[in-house]
């Protein structure tokens, strides 16, 4: 085997790893920016975020390809599969946490001026520990460390223990203010994706964690005990 074929992939490798962390840079961003969107009432803004989230399938689908290339082009070398399926899993996590932050963009077209400085300030909570998970996760995966692998994973607890914080919060003034319920209903969406960006952020912690050790990270995942999140 050739030092110039060993070389040539491992810098396809190297490329592959460089675009998944493009990829959660801009999906970290999209969380950060949907919030402020949503927090701000700017409909201008949310429009913006909609518009961008082709870029994130546009890696995605780089990801895939670069993959499979490798999976053809280089099956002689005795691929570490660990590698690609990764790649592949990890794409796929990153791409619905885009998804998700879109969606809550749209939502915030919807929102109503008073809602109330609690509920923001609890939105913007979950979300401060959402982005957190999903940029540790990253570091995770470019610093192959799965000690903080497994910080993500036990943070899933708290972000549902927030979550379930902010949905109390906003029943409370659905309760109080039946005849405006309708942009309270958009934000009990908009925690609930908040919440999901969370379980995939764990998803990749969970695939990283087995990239790097080639185990799995033994015990349930930490889920919220009570309320609306665990549907207690």
């Amino acid at each position: 085997m050739s030092e110039h074929i060993v070389k040539s992939y491992d810098e396809q490798l190297n490329i592959l790893k460089n675009t998944i962390a493009k990829m959660g840079s801009l999906a970290e961003k999209q969380i950060k920016d949907a919030t402020e969107a949503a927090i701000k009432q700017d409909q201008e803004f949310a429009d913006k975020i909609v518009g961008k989230d082709d870029r994130i399938d546009d890696l995605e689908k780089s990801i895939e390809e670069q993959v499979v290339n490798l999976l053809t082009m280089r099956q002689p070398l005795a691929i570490d599969l660990r590698e690609t399926v990764s790649a592949m899993k990890i794409s796929s996590d990153l791409e619905r946490i885009g998804d998700l932050s879109k969606n809550i963009a749209k939502r915030s077209r919807y929102l109503d001026k008073n809602i109330g400085h609690e509920i923001n300030k609890n939105f913007s909570l979950v979300s401060e520990k959402v982005q957190k998970s999903v940029k540790t996760v990253l570091d995770a995966f470019l610093n192959r460390d799965t000690k903080l692998a497994e910080q993500v994973w036990n943070a899933d607890q708290e972000i549902d223990r927030l979550v379930d914080i902010c949905m109390n919060s906003i029943l409370k003034c659905i309760e109080e203010k039946k005849d405006a319920a309708a942009p309270f209903s958009q934000l009990m969406f908009m925690s609930k994706n908040l919440e999901r960006i969370g379980d995939h952020a764990t998803n990749i912690a969970e695939t990283v964690y087995f990239l790097v050790s080639g185990k799995y990270i033994e015990g349930d995942r930490p889920k919220g005990e009570s309320g609306i999140v665990s549907g207690q």
